[in-house]
């Protein structure tokens, strides 16, 4: 039997949620991996909350719904901390994603009574240094890769480069700012417990 592992991505309109929950399906189904990746739309405008999802396994999903008990969550804003149960169903055996600023004894009692691990980065400081522009979803993308073992590092990698070579093949800087992003967020994630 095979892991089915259920991935949420919880942003805000314009932050990327949407496109790295994708852009994973696409990289995880390019590596042979079986895959579903889609959003929940409702009267979303640029700003408000938005939630995607991702389920990624190396056989068949038969499931097609939302996802309520996810392994991981990716919180891209650290501001929906205050107005979105970002831990509602995950799973204590997973991990929540953070991209944060701030510090443990901020962001920890956020997370109410949730007793699972959690990781952190600041994607903000991975894109200034690698984009130069506010990007979250690239570093984030890659660390939720690391936290989640969806798969193997240097396979996510290629794949990545490849997807990205086609995607900006007119704009040579904006790819390699893409990869220095993935490598660095790759080493920048931090667990906190």
């Amino acid at each position: 039997m095979s892991k089915l592992t259920e991935i949420r991505w919880h942003g805000r309109g314009g932050q990327g949620a949407k496109t790295a929950a994708l852009l994973l399906a696409d990289v995880a189904f390019q590596a042979g991996k079986q895959v579903q990746g889609f959003p929940e739309y409702g009267p979303e405008r640029m700003g408000a909350p938005i939630t995607a999802y991702d389920r990624i396994s190396d056989t068949e999903i038969r499931v097609h719904s939302n996802i309520y008990d996810p392994d991981f969550v990716a919180v891209v804003d650290d501001t929906l901390l205050h107005s979105v149960n970002v831990t509602g169903g995950l799973k204590e055996n997973g991990g929540i994603l953070i991209n944060t600023q701030k510090s443990k004894d901020e962001i920890l009692p956020l997370l109410g009574d949730y007793k699972g691990a959690v990781y952190v980065i600041d994607a903000r400081k991975v894109s200034m240094e690698t984009l130069g522009k506010y990007f979250p979803n690239t570093p984030m993308l890659a660390a939720m890769v690391k936290i989640s073992g969806v798969m193997e590092i240097d396979v996510f990698l290629r794949e990545m480069k490849t997807s990205l070579e086609h995607k900006f093949a007119r704009k040579p800087e904006v790819l390699d700012g893409n990869l220095k992003a993935l490598n660095m967020a790759i080493e920048e994630v931090v667990q906190w417990r």
